[in-house]
């Protein structure tokens, strides 16, 4: 990076002696890129969110501040009304003058650079923000030395937003947020996804969801019995190995043994109860090592926590992004026996506080979270005991929270000579952004969930 002030002054030295990272060529051609064609200004804010505050020397701050005022209003970008602009707001002179504006518009290398330019720019801000956060942990470290976990804590969050790269509840335009959203449509009408969000593995679910999105959160319930932690983890599968994203699994109703036993069932197609009781064959052995083998490259994480909440849910997560990049699924088995950090004495408030936690941390890592719930017992008092809105146990927070509820029937387990032995009815009752219905879907003897085979 660069170390020189382009403007004539020194670059300000830190507290602890260092000069922040910088790049001061980086600035002045992004300026000048701009000066060159306005235009310019348009794609580097859209495709690297610059703003004033991450460019380093203070005059560079004020000229884009006045290129950004300029844009908004309409107006053209250019040395003569870039100069304009500061003279009216007082910072001409606080901004090199005439011959800083100048030197700019000679400072270009190649101006079809500008976004590397601006992304230089970024990083080095970046870098600076870092350098900040470990100056505030180490203060915070020096006034509050035996406050471990939460130090660690403000540790992880500091670090984690730099890892995100963004700010809470950072503004965005209306005319940014449509750009984006033509640019993300162009790029899903290119590829051959069936779906433009992660895939479940179940094709009709897939369909009349979209697929999972980051920011949403999907609560599968039902009765105990129906199938709902099988489920989820077939999910949780197909979209670590079949999309390649590094997902995150809470167990609080199973532990990892009992999983790890369902993924060699499902993998290997020996008998989950020759599993469970440990009664393996020679002839298993092949098919469970090369089910173990496959494992190593799940990039599926096991959180065993019969007390997880949702802050220390927020830290494992953060850990696992910082370590590995962008998390692309996390689950909760189950909502209700999540740890609750401050009990309010209510417990309706309590689980509302926890959906509502798992709907901001799905926001703020960037990822849908899938939550299991547990139903409440007026299901078993109707004629038709398919599961509604209403059944979500004891809180309606959960269904406002959630972006998509879906909830499982399985007709067998309410009558023993059913017709449709091992059929499971996803019934996808909230859906904000598509259409709701029933999927069906068979489990098999391996305990996975394939489309059923169904006459109307």
């Amino acid at each position: 990076m660069s170390h020189a002030a382009s403007n004539g002054r020194s670059p300000a030295v830190s507290a602890a002696g260092i000069v922040p990272p910088h790049n001061l060529d980086a600035e002045a051609a992004v300026l000048g890129a701009i000066l060159l064609s306005d235009r310019t200004l348009h794609h580097v804010t859209l495709q690297t969110g610059l703003t004033a505050e991450h460019f380093y020397s203070e005059s560079h701050r004020l000229v884009f501040a006045a290129m950004r005022t300029l844009f908004n209003e309409g107006a053209p970008v250019d040395q003569v009304t870039v100069a304009s602009q500061l003279r009216r707001e007082g910072k001409f002179e606080a901004a090199g003058g005439e011959a800083a504006i100048d030197q700019l518009y000679a400072s270009v290398p190649n101006a079809a650079n500008a976004p590397q330019y601006a992304a230089n720019v970024r990083e080095a801000a970046t870098a600076r923000r870092l350098l900040s956060a470990t100056y505030e942990i180490q203060q915070r470290i020096s006034s509050a030395p035996g406050d471990g976990r939460a130090l660690v804590e403000e540790a992880e969050r500091l670090v984690f937003a730099l890892r995100a790269n963004e700010l809470p509840g950072q503004l965005t335009s209306l005319q940014a947020a449509v750009q984006a959203e033509l640019e993300r449509l162009d790029r899903e009408a290119k590829n051959d996804r069936a779906v433009p969000g992660l895939g479940t593995g179940i094709r009709e679910l897939d369909h009349m969801l979209g697929g999972l999105h980051p920011g949403r959160l999907y609560v599968i319930a039902a009765r105990p019995e129906m199938g709902k932690s099988l489920l989820v983890l077939q999910i949780a599968l197909h979209v670590a190995f079949r999309e390649s994203a590094r997902t995150l699994f809470a167990l609080l109703e199973m532990d990892d043994a009992e999983t790890a036993q369902r993924y060699l069932a499902m993998e290997s197609g020996v008998s989950p109860e020759r599993l469970r009781l440990g009664k393996v064959k020679d002839e298993d052995w092949k098919a469970l090592l090369d089910a173990a083998s496959t494992a190593g490259r799940i990039p599926l994480e096991l959180l065993d926590d019969s007390h997880v909440s949702v802050s220390s849910l927020r830290a494992h997560a953060r850990q696992l992004a910082v370590r590995h990049g962008q998390l692309g699924l996390i689950v909760v088995d189950y909502l209700q026996l999540m740890h609750v950090e401050e009990p309010s004495g209510n417990r309706t408030v309590d689980v509302g506080n926890l959906s509502r936690g798992l709907k901001i941390l799905a926001r703020e890592l960037r990822c849908p979270i899938i939550a299991v719930s547990q139903l409440n017992r007026a299901v078993e008092a109707r004629p038709d005991k398919r599961p509604k809105l209403a059944d979500l146990r004891e809180t309606g927070a959960i269904e406002a929270d959630a972006n998509v509820v879906a909830m499982l029937y399985r007709d067998d387990y309410y009558e023993p000579d059913s017709e449709r032995p091992g059929e499971v009815e996803i019934i996808v009752r909230k859906n904000r952004h598509g259409e709701k219905g029933t999927v069906y879907v068979q489990q098999d003897a391996r305990l996975r969930h394939l489309p059923a085979a169904r006459v109307a």
